[in-house]
């Protein structure tokens, strides 16, 4: 099993940055991608970005392309979000995930099989 924690969500002006964590814990050796989604209060839940254990590669939704980097500390076990030119419509409650198998669609949340609790961005 992994156990995922996030943080560093909170209330940012339009344009400002902020930058999320996701703590892994437990198995993680067992992953071989992780990524972040967000789900705004009416709306379904969406891809934000991805990365590829063993071989880096990062993917990006459309609507974050740009201003949004993922990125990873094996060390820490930590994954990144690094968020910069907030929009309001970036409003969301942002989920870490992580998955055993490499996702076909990496932005497909059902195949991601650990989720975090969640951090609230609400960009004003």
């Amino acid at each position: 099993h992994v156990q995922l924690v996030e943080s560093g969500g909170g209330l940012v002006e339009a344009g400002g940055s902020l930058n999320l964590s996701c703590a892994a814990s437990g198995d993680t050796y067992s992953t071989s991608c992780m990524g972040w989604f967000r789900q705004a209060p009416g709306k379904e839940r969406e891809g934000v970005a991805a990365i590829y254990a063993g071989s880096g590669r990062t993917v990006y939704g459309d609507a974050v392309k740009g201003r949004f980097t993922i990125s990873q500390d094996n060390a820490k076990n930590t994954l990144y979000l690094q968020m910069n030119s907030l929009k309001p419509e970036d409003t969301a409650m942002y989920y870490c995930a992580a998955a055993s198998f490499p996702p076909l669609r990496w932005s497909v949340g059902g195949q991601y099989n650990y989720w975090g609790q969640g951090t609230q961005v609400t960009v004003s």
